[in-house]
């Protein structure tokens, strides 16, 4: 985090929510993570903001081989214009109440050096000692990181127009990293969903990604994952490449915004203290691979530059300055990730405002753990968005599924040679003649239907909402998605970026119920849930039965261990003593239905 001040980043959310929020809130100081998935998405953004600041792009013919890397680096590099542009201007503005560099300052948080130079600098009366002061301030001034992410799963592979297999360097994924990769960014990219070892080995192709002469590092890796172990194997690869993990993004199973990838049990706070007890390994087992891996390249090593351990940040639920505190004091977070509440800050993220509306109204039960997603992963969602209304409407007038205008999730080969997505209208059709001829009753048909039904055109839906609110699009014709987490429930009304940054800092009174119960709660009840499907689904075969009693020891586990937290001292804004009566009620839950379990051998849906 080199010249980032703040302790929060604004994570990725959906394809378009956070597609432009660099160009929103980096010229101010914050991070913030753009997905790089949907290059038609891009292109379109690209230009919106090409016109609006008068930066030309040269357009990319359909017809190039590298038509989908050179979009995104297209429009990755007038975000960094952008971003360049806004903050000069900045820096050129006089230091003045309400004024936007003013503002860079007071948002930053007050135990941070250059928060404290600028405190000082209000209170000099001296003119030349303030102007010399306001001059160093002003060369301190840094703009938030630019980062991007992919999701490791999302990588299809594409065709040339006579039909044959392009080279793996084509895939989805790999033609994204290479447009990030040939980019002028200096900042991170982040790889969530799973490991993709043939993505993350594509990163030796680039010398962004390696230190330079001086032992710096254009361009950052960092790997989102849910567990110590999944942490030391994917470093551990990277590093026989002498590439280096900067930060590993560590996020909460279930309680999170998207995708939603569940542990076998175990909860955010014993992943983190195992984080916090190995941290000194990572570095321990990384760098003799890398220093390996130069030493046969003929390149040099030096050791100082190796003398870190990667950053640990954490997302996932948190939602008052207390439970941050704890992330940080605590388990030795470096910074949190803070993504649905911003999702109610226009000056941070892209959101329509019908959607916008939903969010702000959102009761508990509007917030649902589904099965829209094509690639089979439980998947965040609202009720009632223009998306789940058209999914509907379709499948009642009897004509189920997308066109798939974009194809980034296609992946069953079920009914075609070539794979296609599970919400399209061809596999759906296929879906529902098979359903149809099966010796089944009428009702178990419909039941089955309707979880094909509920599939939704992630690729084309989560992009509408930005599209619709910077005018690009009708909404008529843009049926709009979005996957925030149950913890968007406790936040209901506009935020300004002011307003959301001082929440998160503890400044001023809390946007959030002091009723709301703590995060660690909210987890321990998504997880109590979860595993009340799993028992409704599990099949009887020794190892699903073993797969359950893991899991429930290591959730059990791992609530007494959140008991043990509620003992100590907690931080301001922290509601610890939500704890002890939240957890009866899921322990007495999770005894009863474990009690109550009936094995049963069908697929698990969710």
């Amino acid at each position: 985090m080199e010249n980032v001040y703040h302790k929060f980043h604004i994570p990725v959310m959906g394809t378009g929510h956070s597609i432009d929020s660099p160009i929103r809130v980096a010229h101010l100081g914050i991070s913030s993570v753009m997905s790089i998935v949907d290059d038609i998405l891009i292109e379109k953004i690209c230009k919106h903001y090409s016109q609006k600041y008068s930066f030309p792009v040269e357009e990319v013919a359909k017809s190039d081989l590298y038509a989908r890397s050179k979009r995104i680096t297209s429009y990755l590099n007038l975000v960094d214009k952008i971003v360049a542009f806004k903050l000069n201007e900045l820096k050129l503005l006089p230091f003045a109440k309400g004024n936007e560099k003013t503002k860079y300052f007071e948002l930053l948080p007050d135990d941070s050096s250059l928060k404290q130079k600028y405190k000082s600098f209000l209170k000099i009366e001296n003119e030349e000692e303030k102007e010399i002061t306001a001059k160093e301030l002003t060369e301190l001034m840094h703009a938030g990181s630019i980062d991007v992410n992919i999701m490791s799963k999302v990588d299809r592979t594409n065709y040339a127009k006579d039909g044959s297999i392009l080279s793996d360097e084509f895939s989805d994924a790999k033609a994204a990293l290479r447009g990030y990769a040939e980019s002028t960014l200096t900042s991170s990219i982040v790889f969530s969903a799973g490991f993709n070892r043939t993505l993350l080995g594509f990163l030796a192709q680039f010398k962004d990604f390696y230190r330079d002469a001086n032992g710096k590092i254009k361009k950052k890796i960092i790997i989102k994952v849910s567990d110590f172990r999944s942490a030391m194997i994917q470093g551990k690869f990277l590093a026989t490449k002498g590439l280096e993990v900067s930060e590993f993004r560590i996020e909460s199973g279930l309680n999170c915004g998207g995708h939603a990838f569940a542990s076998q049990g175990f909860l955010l706070p014993s992943i983190l203290q195992e984080f916090k007890d190995k941290r000194s390994q990572l570095a321990k087992e990384f760098i003799p691979l890398i220093k390996s891996y130069y030493e046969k390249q003929n390149w040099r090593f030096n050791e100082s530059d190796f003398n870190c351990e990667p950053l640990l940040t954490v997302q996932g639920g948190i939602g008052t300055s207390g439970e941050a505190k704890r992330m940080i004091e605590d388990f030795g977070c470096d910074s949190t990730g803070w993504g649905s509440p911003f999702l109610l800050v226009p000056e941070a993220t892209c959101v329509d405002d019908d959607t916008l509306s939903l969010l702000m109204n959102a009761q508990k039960e509007d917030l649902y753990l589904s099965g829209a997603s094509p690639l089979g992963v439980p998947f965040n969602n609202l009720r009632n968005t223009g998306s789940e209304n058209w999914t509907k409407d379709r499948a009642e007038s009897g004509k189920p599924g997308s066109p798939c205008p974009k194809g980034f999730l296609i992946s069953d080969k079920q009914y075609t040679d070539k794979p296609i997505c599970t919400a399209s209208r061809q596999f759906q059709k296929n879906k529902v003649e098979e359903i149809s001829a099966m010796q089944i009753p009428e009702s178990e048909k419909d039941e089955l239907k309707n979880l094909w039904y509920a599939k939704v055109c992630l690729c084309d839906h989560l992009a509408n909402g930005a599209l619709i609110k910077l005018g690009i699009s009708p909404k008529t014709k843009s049926p709009q998605s979005i996957c925030p987490g149950p913890n968007i429930v406790w936040f209901n009304r506009q935020y300004s970026l002011q307003e959301m940054t001082d929440h998160i800092y503890g400044r001023g009174e809390s946007l959030v119920s002091a009723n709301r119960p703590h995060m660690f709660c909210q987890e321990i009840e998504l997880y109590v849930n979860y595993f009340e499907k799993l028992l409704g689904t599990i099949g009887s075969s020794e190892a699903e039965i073993k797969y359950l009693e893991i899991f429930k020891e290591n959730l059990e586990n791992g609530i007494e261990y959140i008991l043990k937290i509620s003992e100590g001292k907690a931080y301001p804004n922290e509601n610890l003593k939500s704890i002890p009566d939240f957890v009866k009620v899921q322990q007495d839950r999770l005894k009863s239905m474990y009690a109550k379990r009936t094995p049963l051998a069908i697929a698990v849906n969710f």
